[in-house]
């Protein structure tokens, strides 16, 4: 899209119907994984910073032009007909969806073969109910797996499977295992999703699922100097701090598990 036709795109989206939440449906909203015309409320560039971002794409038909936003197109099926919009949940009601979404370049005679809607998760309020042995613990007989268990992003979900899976395969040898250490990636969702989120006021539970990033990982402090002894430079310091994380969480996931 061009400045002029992403314009006239976020206008019909703050413009066009909504389905109205049901009382029970009125749910908060995961910051993750937003409808496109709640996204453009907060903002009329929020599109073009998130699933409409242009960075690093070229026109191959005239490399000088810079699109102004983007629409991923994910294939979904081999024979190439069937194509997904990338990051488009939406609770547009469905006749303004074709006639918006016609707009965008490209998509003019499109053919939708399922029109869009939200998706919720189901999670458990995990910090109340499971221990860090991912067992409910007024049944520890019980233990949950993935994406219920409050963690989001598909390798987390199945992080979180394998490693209930390992966990309960331990106790049942008699050989307990635990979680693994917090400075690792899956030890610190399991102390995010058993504990280490903040509460509201009252104690009003604010646990929201949680996608793997280092904000998550016990914090350290960004070397000044390299190896050499030579000053590194300030813009430099977060990615060495991330390197010495990613170190320290494989020096940490690999004892944990020479000792299982």
């Amino acid at each position: 899209m061009n400045k002029e036709q992403y314009e006239a795109f976020i206008d019909a989206l703050l413009g066009g119907p909504k389905a109205e939440f049901k009382e029970w449906e009125n749910v908060p909203y995961f910051d993750g994984c937003l409808p496109i015309e709640v996204m453009a409320e907060r903002g009329r560039e929020t599109l073009r910073h998130g699933p409409m971002k242009p960075v690093g794409l070229t026109n191959p038909r005239d490399p000088q032009v810079k699109s102004y936003a983007i629409v991923q197109l994910r294939q979904d099926n081999a024979l190439g007909t069937l194509f997904n919009m990338v990051g488009f949940q939406t609770k547009l009601k469905h006749g303004a969806q074709a006639e918006v979404f016609r707009m965008i370049p490209g998509l003019h005679e499109a053919q939708f073969a399922r029109l869009g809607g939200l998706h919720r998760n189901t999670f458990l309020n995990s910090p109340k109910l499971l221990d860090r042995q991912l067992r409910l613990k007024a049944m520890p007989r019980l233990r949950f797996a993935g994406q219920v268990t409050g963690v989001e992003g598909y390798v987390e979900s199945a992080a979180m499977g394998l490693l209930t899976g390992r966990l309960a395969a331990a106790e049942r040898l008699g050989k307990p295992l635990d979680a693994p250490p917090v400075h690792t990636a899956m030890g610190a969702l399991v102390e995010h999703i058993t504990g280490g989120h903040l509460d509201g006021p009252g104690g009003i539970s604010k646990f929201q699922p949680m996608n793997i990033n280092y904000g998550l990982l016990p914090p350290l402090e960004a070397p000044k100097v390299d190896e050499a002894g030579v000053k590194i430079p300030m813009k430099e310091r977060g990615r060495a701090k991330k390197r010495l994380m990613s170190l320290r969480a494989l020096e940490a996931l690999k004892a944990w598990r020479d000792a299982a």
